[in-house]
C-alpha cells in the first residue's frame, strides 16, 4: 500500500526502537555477525558506522530511501527515510526484531519500551514559530498570547503526550519543532536547510502479568500510527501547516 504522507512533506521516516533494562552486547564478533545478517538481507545497507559507543548499519542516503539499523548501550533501533510503501518502511524492524532474541539475547523480561515513530520535514525558509503558531494557535486562547509588540514567540515547539488505554501502558506522544534561533529572528536572515519537524512516537511499555511479544506489539504499534495520523495529525496538524507554509513561499 502506497505511502500517502509523502506528498505532504519534504522528507518522511519511519524509526523504530527498542529501550531494555540490561545492557545489550559490544562484543565485537557478536556486533559484526548481527550487522552482517541485516546486510544479507539488505545489501544496498553497506555502510558501517560507530558514533562513541553507538554502532550503526546504513544504507547509502545518496539513494534517497536509506535504511539503517543501530545498537546502542541500552537501546537498539532500526528505520528506514522516504519508503514508498507500508510494506517496505516496516520490512526493516520487522526483521531486526525477529533477530535479536538469537542474535542479541534480547528477551520479554529485557523490553523497558519499545517506540514507533512516523517523523516528517517540511523545508521553509523563514521564522518557523509564526508559521506554526498561525497554523496551530490560529483563533485559539494562546493567539492572544503572541499578540504583542515585538516579533512573537522565540522557541514554539507544541507537544502532547497521550494515554491510549487505562493502564497508560499504550502512549502517543506528538510534537511539531521549530529549529529557528533567536539570531535568525534579530537579523531577518533565516537558515533554509533546518526543516519543521513533527514527529508522532507511539510507545508501549510492558503490561503488568503480561509477556512482551515483540512482533505483535510491533504490528499493533503500525496500526494505531497509522490511524492516529490519518484520522488526527494529518487534517487537523499537517494541512494547516503544509497552508501556511505554502501562503507564505
Amino acid at each position: 500500500m502506497p505511502i500517502s504522507y509523502n506528498s505532504f512533506c519534504d522528507d518522511f521516516y519511519v524509526d523504530m526502537y527498542i529501550n531494555t533494562r540490561f545492557d545489550l552486547p559490544s562484543d565485537r564478533d557478536i556486533l559484526l555477525a548481527f550487522f552482517e545478517r541485516i546486510k544479507k538481507q539488505f545489501p544496498m545497507m553497506t555502510t558501517l558506522g560507530r558514533d562513541g559507543i553507538e554502532f550503526s548499519l546504513e544504507q547509502d542516503p545518496g539513494s534517497g530511501q536509506n535504511r539503517w539499523a543501530s545498537v546502542d548501550i541500552d537501546r537498539l533501533g532500526a528505520g528506514c527515510v522516504n519508503p514508498e510503501t507500508f510494506q517496505q518502511a516496516f520490512e526493516l524492524p520487522k526483521f531486526v526484531i525477529d533477530l535479536i532474541p538469537y542474535m542479541l539475547g534480547v528477551r520479554s523480561l529485557d523490553i523497558e519500551s519499545l517506540d514507533l515513530t512516523f517523523g516528517m520535514d517540511f523545508d521553509y525558509a523563514g521564522n518557523h514559530n509564526e508559521i506554526i503558531a498561525e497554523a496551530l494557535f490560529g483563533g485559539s486562547a494562546f493567539s492572544k498570547v503572541f499578540d504583542v509588540s515585538g516579533p512573537g514567540p522565540l522557541n514554539l515547539s507544541p507537544s502532547v503526550i497521550l494515554a491510549l488505554d487505562d493502564d497508560c501502558s499504550t502512549r502517543a506522544r506528538l510534537s511539531v519543532e521549530a529549529r529557528t534561533e533567536e539570531t535568525e529572528i534579530r537579523t531577518g536572515k533565516f537558515d533554509a536547510d533546518k526543516p519543521i519537524s513533527l514527529y508522532l512516537t507511539i510507545r508501549q511499555y510492558p503490561q503488568r502479568g503480561q509477556d512482551f511479544e515483540m512482533a505483535s506489539v510491533f504490528n499493533r504499534l503500525c496500526g494505531l500510527a497509522v490511524d492516529f495520523m490519518d484520522e488526527k495529525v494529518v487534517p487537523n496538524i499537517i494541512m494547516p501547516l503544509t497552508s501556511a507554509i505554502a501562503h507564505r513561499r
